[in-house]
């Protein structure tokens, strides 16, 4: 057997892909008897088996009145030198650039020969929005091409990353896809709208469905207002609902919408929810009208759940939603989003069969285990590397 590893993971503790990949590849890791230390700034949302191989750190930023912003960055990076040194870490992998891997190569600094490895895992609006801006870029770029290993979940990501973050073509990027817990994303043995319905009419009878579900942190680049538009072009041929599980800064642009198109009995905003798959999978359909996604985790544990996915044709989503468990349309086109969801939700044996094409193309390419096996033969592949570049 080989030999555990102690392993640093650095992420935001939110319901977003990135955030949700992290926690749960620590979770896994702790699992198979490697020493992990999750380094944020709370617990993550989401709740994981418990491992006694686990272990929090919580990151505190504390508050300053000559400082207009709290330097998170220097907090995160002062916490990694601490769990570094407290626990000898083999390897520090970091969740999101911004800044998580300026943070990691100032604690490189500070640690000196005795630093871990460093992984920086990109995920998306890391590259794609934040990371590629002038206020950021020079340093993000800097930083993660110092990693000794950078990773992202698609091929579209490795494409955006070396073109808005000019990483040379010498640096390897690995696409190591996201996975998903397929025995806690899990279908219902029955679906029945009975639990979505009881969200409209406690204790009475609500109209029959479809039911339709959306998960995200609510930021321009996911379009929820998209949502209500192809709600509205649905109920005009069927009374469809729809429930949001999330929250964030453009929630407020959401129910206001909701409310103009006359919406508002029609659409039931969850907040935020570490656990929503009890509801998710007696969904009828999965919609995510992102502008783009690097790969679209809320999209796979909806396909896990049995819940076929309508979204945009964008970014690393095709590599995930293939034909025959959802529909893709062309970018910001709610007209064929909503046709897409009523040709499927009006029939019964389609939507059926995509269910459970969904389920299955799931389990068969996006599983935990084979994810965690190379994870963890990459992992140890970056850190001999390392110790070989070392002695040099």
């Amino acid at each position: 057997m080989s030999q555990p590893l102690s392993i640093g993971i650095v992420c935001f503790p939110t319901l977003g892909g990135s955030g949700v990949v992290a926690s749960e590849l620590a979770a896994g890791l702790a699992q198979r008897g490697h020493r992990v230390h999750l380094i944020a700034s709370a617990h993550p949302m989401r709740e994981f088996p418990h491992s006694d191989n686990e272990r929090f750190h919580e990151v505190q930023v504390p508050p300053y009145p000559l400082l207009e912003q709290a330097p998170y960055t220097l907090a995160v990076a002062t916490k990694i030198v601490d769990v570094a040194q407290a626990h000898g870490l083999d390897l520090l992998q970091v969740h999101y650039a911004v800044p998580h891997a300026a943070s990691a190569l100032l604690a490189r600094h500070v640690l000196g020969p005795k630093a871990p490895a460093l992984v920086t895992s990109l995920h998306g609006t890391d590259v794609t929005k934040v990371g590629c801006n002038p206020a950021y870029r020079a340093v993000t770029a800097f930083a993660v091409a110092a990693s000794d290993g950078i990773t992202v979940p698609s091929d579209y990501l490795r494409r955006e990353a070396r073109e808005r973050l000019g990483i040379s073509e010498a640096l390897a990027i690995d696409v190591l896809p996201n996975f998903v817990d397929t025995d806690h994303f899990a279908p219902a043995h029955t679906r029945d709208h009975a639990p979505l319905a009881s969200l409209f009419a406690p204790g009475g009878n609500a109209a029959e469905g479809p039911y339709l579900f959306h998960v995200s942190n609510f930021r321009e680049v996911k379009r929820v207002g998209d949502l209500m538009e192809v709600l509205a072009r649905v109920r005009r041929e069927m009374p469809a609902r729809l429930v949001l599980v999330g929250d964030g800064p453009t929630r407020e642009l959401a129910e206001s919408r909701a409310a103009a198109l006359g919406l508002t009995d029609a659409v039931r905003f969850l907040g935020k929810r570490a656990e929503f798959v009890e509801l998710l999978r007696h969904a009828d359909g999965f919609l995510l009208p992102s502008e783009t996604e690097s790969f679209g985790v809320a999209a796979l544990e909806a396909l896990s759940s049995g819940v076929p996915v309508f979204a945009y044709r964008v970014g690393g989503i095709p590599d995930v939603v293939v034909p025959g468990v959802g529909c893709l349309v062309e970018p910001f086109d709610v007209e064929a989003l909503a046709r897409a969801v009523l040709d499927v939700v009006s029939n019964a044996g389609r939507q059926t069969a995509m269910s459970r094409a969904a389920r299955a193309h799931a389990v068969a390419h996006f599983g935990e285990r084979p994810a965690l096996d190379r994870y963890e033969n990459y992992f140890r592949q970056v850190i001999a590397r390392r110790l070989t570049e070392m002695k040099r």
